[in-house]
């Protein structure tokens, strides 16, 4: 019996080595495209995943590699715009835009696309939210021409190697008297990567085709809350001092100058937006969706035996 294979865009990055090892797990060969092939050799080690060298805005390679392929899943995405090439333009709405002609010309059919949640095509300040509903937008149009689209859109992903809980950790350990935190009412519901990538593996028959699902963690949490708790995983004595929206702009304008730019203006009118789901796809596909308590002490290394107890707010001691 011929096992089905699977191509990913995006699959060497922090979801997308998650969603390759998940979906080998279930049987899948997977191929992985990606612009440097030798920097993930921990994908290379496994037999059932191709790690292919590929510019993927190059249509006929992309074809090429689409070929004989059950499903496409585009991860790629960006958090902030480095101009040219890594423009949200470029990332978040021509390359869906092409996927999903090169899928066309292939014969592929099956689409899994990762969107934002808050994508909104229709957002006059983010950018970021803006093309990711754009792209989002164009993938679904696509059904039109016969392919079969789920779009996922998850809150904040925390897990092992994220860029959450990982980044405010790393900022903490650089600010050891006080950290001065932008927008710290702003509300997320974070959901765990081992969640997303099973959701994505449990969507790729037709069952949800034309959905946009959004994922959520089973608890709602402010910024302030979130990075006081991480703050206390690392023992840290770190005072955390909230800025109203005057001094939050100020730092998205300055730090957008920085190297790196670690919080933009974008990222400021990203955050006015809640990141909490109405309607949680997760327990509709059969996913009981993991608290943060459960997972994140294992890689901040949480020194505070609070943390040892479910229930992020019992953890976070007040300021």
């Amino acid at each position: 019996m011929n096992r089905e294979t699977i191509c990913i865009l995006g699959g060497t990055g922090f979801v997308g080595q998650a969603l390759v090892n998940r979906l080998t797990h279930y049987g899948y060969d997977v191929r992985v495209l990606t612009r440097r092939r030798e920097r993930h050799r921990s994908l290379i080690v496994n037999p059932a995943v191709r790690v292919i060298e590929c510019n993927v805005y190059d249509q006929d390679e992309l074809q090429r590699h689409f070929e004989n392929c059950s499903a496409v899943i585009n991860l790629v995405g960006i958090l902030n715009e480095t101009g040219g090439a890594g423009s949200f333009q470029r990332v978040h709405v021509e390359l869906p835009l092409l996927v999903c002609r090169t899928m066309l010309a292939s014969g592929v059919r099956r689409l899994l696309h990762m969107s934002a949640l808050n994508a909104d095509a229709g957002e006059q300040d983010s950018r970021y939210l803006k093309t990711k509903g754009e792209g989002e937008d164009l993938v679904h149009a696509a059904a039109a021409d016969g392919l079969a689209v789920t779009s996922f859109r998850p809150s904040v992903i925390f897990g092992r190697d994220d860029s959450f809980f990982n980044r405010f950790a790393g900022l903490l350990k650089l600010s050891p008297l006080f950290f001065p935190l932008a927008c710290p009412d702003s509300r997320f519901a974070p959901v765990c990567v081992i969640d997303v990538v099973e959701a994505f593996c449990r969507s790729i028959d037709m069952a949800t085709a034309g959905e946009r699902l959004d994922l959520c963690g089973p608890e709602v949490f402010s910024l302030r809350e979130l990075v006081v708790y991480t703050r206390d995983q690392l023992g840290s004595r770190c005072r955390i001092i909230g800025l109203g929206d005057g001094l939050s702009r100020l730092q998205a304008r300055l730090l957008g100058l920085a190297p790196g730019k670690p919080f933009t203006m974008d990222n400021y009118y990203s955050l006015q937006k809640e990141s909490i789901c109405v309607d949680n796809a997760l327990p509709e596909l059969g996913i009981t969706p993991v608290p943060v308590a459960a997972v994140v002490p294992g890689y901040l290394g949480g020194r505070n035996a609070r943390a040892r107890y479910p229930g992020l707010r019992r953890h976070a001691r007040r300021d």
